[in-house]
């Protein structure tokens, strides 16, 4: 097993992760950039049975995905305001968690294989994206959870806008 912890800042809420993320998305979308306070948000995805809060009980906060029409539930520390992981109405059997409130958050690895950058139309000037990773303007995916085609850049790719 996996096994891997994290938790906010004052210390109230503790989680654990208990296997290798399905996948790890990069997502430069608004909604990221305002939860994160970042340019995008690093983002490993791990089946829900993988995924334990160990103490603590933290908040959640419902938004609806302009994209997807369904609802994200942000779940967050009252007490500090840290904001932990991600659960989906979408899909419903899936975590994602906040990278950086892992105790070691570059423990998992980030390759073309496992990972994929998302918004790239919303994504900050001067955001270089990796060679070879499968990146998408938008969604991924359909509304209705068709894959969409990927763009894959052979060299590093720097963000322009016009």
């Amino acid at each position: 097993m996996t096994e891997h912890q994290g938790g906010c800042l004052c210390g109230g809420i503790r989680y654990e992760t208990r296997a290798m993320p399905t996948r790890v998305t990069v997502c430069h979308c608004r909604f990221c950039q305002k939860a994160t306070g970042s340019a995008y948000m690093v983002e490993p995805i791990f089946n829900s049975d993988d995924f334990a809060v160990l103490t603590g009980a933290p908040e959640t906060f419902d938004l609806t995905s302009t994209g997807s029409g369904k609802t994200v539930h942000v779940h967050f520390c009252a007490e500090c305001g840290t904001k932990l992981w991600l659960s989906f109405e979408r899909f419903a059997d899936a975590v994602g968690v906040y990278a950086g409130t892992f105790d070691t958050p570059c423990w998992f690895p980030m390759d073309p294989a496992n990972s994929k950058h998302i918004f790239l139309g919303a994504a900050r000037d001067d955001t270089v994206i990796p060679p070879g990773v499968p990146t998408y303007d938008a969604h991924a995916t359909t509304r209705d959870g068709h894959p969409l085609p990927a763009t894959v850049f052979e060299t590093c790719h720097r963000i322009k806008k016009a």
